[in-house]
């Protein structure tokens, strides 16, 4: 655990020669500086983050006023899926699916991951880049691929894909079993095929840079917290990727060449195919074998974040370092024994559905060590209550409450009364959704400086921080209890059921707050391009830290440091340590006679 790596100092001259010969392809398009290709994986992932959300409004104005005429439904929809401005039911099912895939793979994996391990992991971990440049440009382009292909299928003329994220077979492996099962479906496939593709050439690139070119000095128990849950993150990518992209091509195998992996005994419209001899719950276990570590590879990059964040602005040293390191591992491995209770009403044994509670129970403690871990570090903190800050308080409360309903949802008695319900709904987007896009939120306040040389603008912020955090609970709360009185996910609208005529009133409420929650997303699009170009200017330092991005120079240049790496004596958490005059000491400050390395 304490080996040091070498410094590798010796290859400034090759980098600053390379640094004087960039066009402008080789500098903005293909980079391959780790800097660089973190600003594409963001603003590509803030192209997706609009899509993405700009559908969730769409079908919440569908859920709130079924069967209203709306011009905008028309003119985005068009007159086959719009007919008078009202959505019919196949582009509302193709809409959730799409919503969730992109929020789910594009956004919260690849922007999330790919924007802040690529720019961290270098600068934090003392390396003058990635271990592979080349490979990790290949990697954010396959990504780009990808969320080309994922767009493309928007515009097919049978629709897009529409068996919901999950892409459940038979819907998805029968080209006839609905419109959005044609060549949406392959193109969503394909996509997916592309994307996993990226994913594992990024996550090789992570952890080997970790592994083998930390500065000098930089043990692994030196290291921030953000570099182990981005290390950690992209081993369980290695892990479990390549699963979903076995079903990924098993599943065209279906569709297109005749076998029979997914599918068994199917009648459509009284015609007997003659499938046979597979199972639809086969399909079920490959895809969430991927699908709950998938929950953490989302989730432990923003809590690494967080863990910097606040540590930074409590001025105050990180609560129990090793300890958070020890759930960062536990999360990792019961992640991956757990996905059998997203399966708990397919007909499985009894047994086997109580071993998958166990094991689900079990992961709220070490999730419950972060937790706990965050408040003590706040508690009697000096707090610097700036957005980057709020963002990540904010994540700590999201993740608590969208925790607590996991406990319900992960026992198996209990699931079987909400399962499928506005109840899961609700539980996935608060621990998931909501708290990942809250860590990314604070991380892009948090290091804009590093990425762009300016500042953003703080008013604009506290507003953007506010009015998302009262919608995001405005939105999923009520939800619970929608979801506890019955009401099923993935309806377009529930008219057809008296049960839930009272439950109306409860989804325009929803509605509203979704779309005043959306369109203050604006507002952080505003100030994000637009300090860009006109933000005050960054100081080297601003938020006064501790770790090694910040003693790089402002001004990029491609090898990050002008002159030789710096040398790490200490971890990066020495913040209102007794006996210095200043409140924060940075990693390559040296010891002084008879000073005491902390490791909480």
């Amino acid at each position: 655990m304490s080996a040091i790596a070498h410094d590798h100092g010796h290859d400034d001259h090759a980098h600053d020669e390379h640094h004087h010969k960039d066009t402008f392809i080789t500098k903005y398009i293909f980079s391959i500086d780790h800097k660089m290709i973190a600003k594409q994986y963001l603003l590509t992932g803030i192209i997706m983050g609009v899509i993405g959300v700009g559908m969730s409004m769409l079908f919440r104005m569908q859920l709130a006023w079924p069967e209203e005429s709306f011009k905008i439904f028309n003119f985005l929809l068009g007159d086959k899926f719009a007919p008078n401005g009202v959505m019919r039911n196949d582009i509302y099912l193709a809409l959730v699916t799409i919503h969730g895939t992109i929020m789910v793979f594009f956004v919260l994996t690849a922007a999330l991951s790919g924007t802040f391990s690529n720019l961290l992991i270098p600068l934090q971990c003392g390396a003058r880049d990635m271990a592979s440049g080349f490979m990790n440009m290949i990697s954010y382009w396959l990504f780009f691929l990808s969320s080309v292909v994922m767009i493309s299928s928007l515009f097919v003329e049978s629709g897009p894909a529409s068996a919901g994220w999950t892409i459940y077979p038979p819907l998805s492996a029968l080209p006839q079993a609905i419109p959005g099962s044609g060549t949406g479906m392959t193109l969503w496939l394909v996509s997916m095929a592309i994307f996993i593709a990226s994913s594992l050439m990024g996550s090789l690139n992570y952890v080997v840079t970790v592994i083998n070119l930390r500065t000098k000095g930089m043990s692994m128990t030196r290291l921030p917290l953000t570099i182990w849950a981005f290390f950690i993150t992209a081993v369980i990518g290695i892990v479990s990727f390549p699963v979903l992209l076995s079903a990924a091509l098993l599943l065209i195998m279906d569709r297109s060449f005749g076998t029979s992996f997914f599918l068994s005994d199917i009648y459509i419209a009284g015609e007997v195919l003659h499938y046979q001899g597979g199972s639809p719950v086969l399909f079920e276990h490959l895809f969430w074998f991927l699908g709950h570590p998938e929950v953490y590879i989302v989730l432990l990059p923003a809590l690494g974040i967080t863990s910097e964040i606040i540590a930074t602005n409590s001025r105050k040293p990180i609560f129990g370092y090793r300890a958070m390191i020890a759930s960062i591992l536990a999360i990792a491995f019961l992640s991956t024994i757990v996905w059998g209770h997203h399966m708990f009403l397919s007909g499985m044994n009894p047994f086997l559905g109580s071993v998958f509670t166990f094991t689900t129970l079990l992961i709220a403690i070490p999730s419950a060590v972060k937790a706990f871990n965050y408040i003590t570090t706040l508690w009697k903190g000096n707090l610097q209550l700036n957005p980057a800050m709020l963002f990540s308080i904010g994540l700590v409360s999201t993740f608590i409450t969208g925790g607590l309903t996991g406990i319900i949802l992960g026992d198996s008695t209990l699931d079987i009364n909400v399962h499928d319900t506005y109840f899961v709904v609700a539980h996935f987007h608060l621990v998931m959704g909501i708290s990942a896009l809250y860590g990314m939120f604070a991380g892009i306040y948090h290091w804009y400086p590093k990425m762009f040389k300016r500042m953003l603008n703080k008013n604009l912020g506290y507003i953007h921080f506010w009015v998302t955090a009262v919608c995001a609970y405005g939105v999923f709360f009520p939800m619970h209890f929608i979801g506890m009185a019955g009401l099923p996910r993935r309806y377009y609208t529930n008219t057809n059921f008296p049960l839930f005529d009272d439950l109306q009133d409860v989804n325009v409420l929803i509605t509203t707050f979704a779309l005043v929650g959306g369109a203050f997303q604006l507002v952080f699009l505003f100030n994000f391009f637009y300090s860009i170009f006109y933000g005050k200017k960054a100081v080297q330092n601003p938020w006064r830290s501790n770790t090694l991005e910040w003693t790089a120079p402002i001004e990029h240049i491609h090898g990050n440091w002008d002159g030789p790496i710096p040398e790490v004596h200490r971890w990066p958490y020495d913040y209102s340590k007794p006996g210095h005059e200043e409140d924060f000491i940075p990693q390559t400050v040296p010891m002084m006679p008879g000073e005491e390395e902390l490791h909480h």
